[in-house]
């Protein structure tokens, strides 16, 4: 029985992989907010908060190369089992931090369990969800995800208001993690609840589902992909990269910020959890727009939004009212970027060759994970160079350009197809 004659139930998905992954982004949205006011309680500046802030995107960086490994030999459920765990090891680390030095080694960890749980859970989707079903799972795993990252700052803004401490926060993490293990052992084998999974045979000969298949070809022989690909991937690849830049520095420079102007640590994740809620709420809206009017309705006024925004925060930290100023933006910020939700992933579809997709799609998205790794690092460079300020205006710049790249290349690389009459 082929994957599209089986029956199939979106509930059976929400078990096995929607409330995992759930679980796993509320706690990770619970700690991004106050990793820079967890450095800076162990005696780090603001630049070196920053930095150690950055370790969860170069862990996903690091980790998207033996991802692909991983998933292929343990499988799609106990890879994701194993990536909690790690993940909880890693959280374990940063509450014991005698000082920042052992902070960063543990939010680097919790970024290279990232890259595993994310590349699991999406092979899990390939091997057991019919094809005509997997764009709607897909992007509904999208928005869990989101969602996750705004109920994640509002559940840790109410635990450090109720503990006074920031350290509490990991523990959301801990629990999160824990919930999505208990999840995962407690559901029957996935077998059981979809029906046999199609094996095929990997480059070793061993017998594997179409997932785990999925997952190997995005990470082997990932360099001579983006040899292969590198002409696109100068263009689009770099747009995308831009993309992903100015995306992970909204992350980390935000709670930077809240922590520059004097903001308090529960009053920060509140802040950051009603934009992450604005966020949440447009992702369905920026799939409606890219496939109604295309893909630049959606790319173009998303990188524009956050270019603007970031030179208008750059101007406002010694003006009046500066805690109203972060508000304001934080919130347009979240517009900006839930308008383009899900624009790297639906241009690396429309781009992939349909001979060999997955390789394709694993050069793209570490095209995405590079920018998204190397935008922090920036910031805090720029920061401790010349100050937040000079970095968020330098990042609304990249974002200006980013629009102008893809305003370039996307008509010319994912040209507008006609609407139905």
């Amino acid at each position: 029985m082929t994957s599209d004659e089986r029956p199939f139930s979106f509930r059976s998905v929400a078990l096995a992989a929607f409330l995992p992954t759930l679980l796993f982004s509320i706690g990770e949205g619970a700690i991004i907010p106050i990793i820079p006011v967890a450095a800076g309680n162990l005696g780090a500046g603001l630049a070196m908060a920053g930095f150690i802030a950055s370790m969860v995107m170069l862990g996903e960086l690091a980790g998207d190369i033996p991802s692909g490994w991983v998933v292929s030999r343990f499988g799609e459920r106990t890879s994701m089992i194993g990536a909690a765990v790690v993940a909880i090891a890693g959280v374990v680390v940063c509450l014991l931090s005698p000082n920042y030095w052992v902070l960063t080694g543990g939010i680097f960890v919790v970024g290279v369990a990232t890259a595993v749980f994310a590349l699991a859970r999406h092979a899990f989707m390939t091997t057991y969800v019919p094809a005509r079903y997997r764009a709607r799972a897909l992007s509904t795993l999208g928005g869990i995800f989101r969602g996750g990252w705004f109920i994640g700052p509002l559940i840790a803004s109410a635990v450090i208001a109720a503990t006074g401490s920031t350290q509490s926060v990991f523990w959301i993490f801990i629990v999160s993690c824990l919930g999505s293990v208990i999840v995962l052992i407690a559901l029957p084998d996935p077998e059981k609840m979809f029906g046999p999974s199609q094996r095929v045979s990997d480059a070793a000969g061993a017998q594997v589902t179409t997932g785990e298949e999925d997952a190997e070809e995005r990470t082997h022989g990932l360099f001579r992909t983006i040899w292969s690909f590198r002409e696109v991937l100068a263009r689009m690849g770099a747009g995308v990269s831009l993309v992903a830049a100015v995306r992970s520095a909204r992350t980390v420079l935000m709670p930077l910020w809240a922590v520059s102007i004097g903001i308090s640590e529960s009053n920060t994740a509140l802040i950051i959890g009603i934009a992450g809620a604005v966020d949440f709420a447009l992702f369905y809206s920026s799939g409606q727009i890219m496939d109604r009017f295309g893909r630049m309705w959606s790319a173009i006024p998303s990188m524009l939004g956050l270019g603007l925004g970031f030179l208008v925060l750059a101007f406002s930290h010694d003006l009046g009212s500066p805690v109203a100023w972060y508000v304001g933006v934080s919130l347009f910020l979240s517009v900006a970027n839930g308008v383009g939700s899900g624009i790297v992933m639906t241009l690396g579809a429309d781009l992939a060759p349909k001979d060999r997709p997955a390789a394709f799609l694993g050069a793209w998205r570490f095209s995405a994970d590079a920018g998204q790794a190397a935008a922090p690092l920036f910031v805090s460079l720029l920061t401790a160079l010349v100050s937040i300020s000079f970095a968020s205006g330098v990042m609304g710049l990249f974002g200006l350009f980013g629009a102008g790249m893809l305003a370039r290349y996307i008509p010319r690389y994912v040209p507008r197809r006609p609407r139905p009459a």
